[in-house]
């Protein structure tokens, strides 16, 4: 599988998101990431449901929809109503985990679940068969901009093990720290799925420019990428 750039709508100029969008897309982005931050599950607060549905509106290309909130459980009706075409919730904000997959499903949605850090990859024992995508945090949510912690790599090659054994059509995604530097050592180990905010729109040739030079660097790297 090739290296899928995910930008994420979190580090958009908001005024111009309709551009911000297209430019992406020029430099082959494969889906739009939107962070939802309640401000209690993590400590900001983002977007919700209006902005999803705008992103929805700007482009073809699939929608993602991460719930960093307390009681996801809640609100994926409404983001499936909004247009994302992948909800993610964090397995430390879902109680009742399995259910929560199996609604998203039935509303016709891909099912991904987050792991923040400190999580480890076995707490996927008992849903793995049921996901669509596992997103494995590689900063802590909450702010764009950090720095990649190196020691995920160990637990993307751990869910790539799982994933591998008993659900190979899953995808692996990562997000936090991606840029050039990070992104190559992060595909070798397993992910194939990269959110990239700053690296892509704050790009200083912009944002088009931001995705091919990640997508360069995994193929620097000895990798595929698309």
């Amino acid at each position: 599988m090739t290296a899928k750039i995910a930008p994420s709508i979190l580090a958009a100029d908001l005024l111009h998101l309709g551009e911000q969008i297209a430019a992406a897309e020029q430099g082959d982005a494969d889906r739009f990431q939107v962070d939802v931050m309640d401000g209690v599950f993590v400590p900001n607060i983002s977007f919700g449901l209006p902005v999803v549905a705008a992103v929805r509106r700007a482009t073809k290309l699939l929608v993602e929809a991460h719930l960093m909130i307390v009681e996801p459980e809640r609100y994926v009706e409404g983001f499936a109503q909004a247009g994302a075409d992948v909800i993610i919730v964090h397995q430390e904000a879902a109680v009742h985990l399995d259910r929560i997959v199996q609604h998203i499903k039935q509303l016709g949605k891909k099912a991904g679940v987050a792991l923040n850090p400190a999580t480890p990859a076995n707490v996927l024992d008992q849903i793995v068969e049921q996901v669509d995508l596992v997103l494995v945090m590689t900063v802590n949510p909450g702010f764009g901009g950090q720095t990649f912690i190196p020691h995920t790599l160990r637990k993307i090659r751990q869910v790539q093990q799982l994933l591998a054994a008993r659900n190979p059509a899953c995808e692996i995604e990562i997000d936090g720290g991606v840029e050039v530097d990070t992104i190559g050592a992060a595909y070798e180990a397993g992910a194939r799925v990269f959110v990239a905010g700053t690296s892509v729109f704050k790009h200083p040739a912009g944002a088009a420019a931001g995705v091919r030079a990640l997508l360069g660097a995994v193929a620097a790297s000895g990798n595929r990428a698309e």
